[in-house]
């Protein structure tokens, strides 16, 4: 299976980088092939909302930064995995910009899709999604339940498939095999 990983750990020396690191191993050693982007060391420029990625370069950052790459690296993957620890109630800002910036894997038209209205697909596959939270010692049960809302909303928005939340308070073993168990 074709993995890819969005670390939004911005900070490299934490322990959750090196979480992140170790679940990327054994998936590989498992017989993935992953792919980690370690977002704090890409150039993301933010998404200004402009709509060219719709309308001037469908598909593509009209803002030449590394958006490009992660939009490739995702839609090209089996499984989606956006790893963060969860500080003051959610995941860093850092992951949250690079979604922002994967708006150009969908099509600006909408449909309606189980009684809501969603943007149309622009591929006719996309991966499977999985988040691995860091919680911090300050995360409560409510900090869980509103992150997990918000990135499954944001993974059915972008045609993302399957989700699975793993949290990394478990060992890197458990939550390779609940991010890979269903795929």
């Amino acid at each position: 299976m074709r993995i890819a990983i969005l670390n939004g750990e911005p900070d490299p020396g934490s322990p959750f980088h090196a979480y992140v690191h170790a679940l990327a191993g054994h998936l590989e050693a498992a017989g993935h092939a992953v792919s980690t982007l370690d977002l704090a060391r890409l150039e993301l420029k933010g998404c200004q909302g402009c709509f060219g990625c719709w309308l001037k370069t469908p598909g593509e950052c009209v803002r030449h930064d590394d958006s490009a790459r992660i939009c490739r690296t995702a839609i090209q993957s089996d499984l989606l995995v956006l790893a963060s620890r969860i500080r003051l109630g959610t995941t860093s800002a850092l992951l949250k910009r690079a979604v922002d910036q994967m708006i150009p894997l969908i099509h600006p038209h909408f449909c309606i899709q189980g009684g809501e209205m969603h943007h149309q697909p622009r591929y006719a596959r996309y991966p499977d999604f999985g988040l691995v939270l860091g919680p911090g010692p300050d995360t409560d049960a409510v900090d869980l339940e509103i992150t997990r809302e918000l990135w499954l909303r944001a993974a059915r928005n972008l045609k993302f498939g399957r989700g699975t939340i793993a949290l990394a308070d478990r060992p890197v073993q458990e939550v390779a095999h609940a991010l890979t168990a269903a795929a």
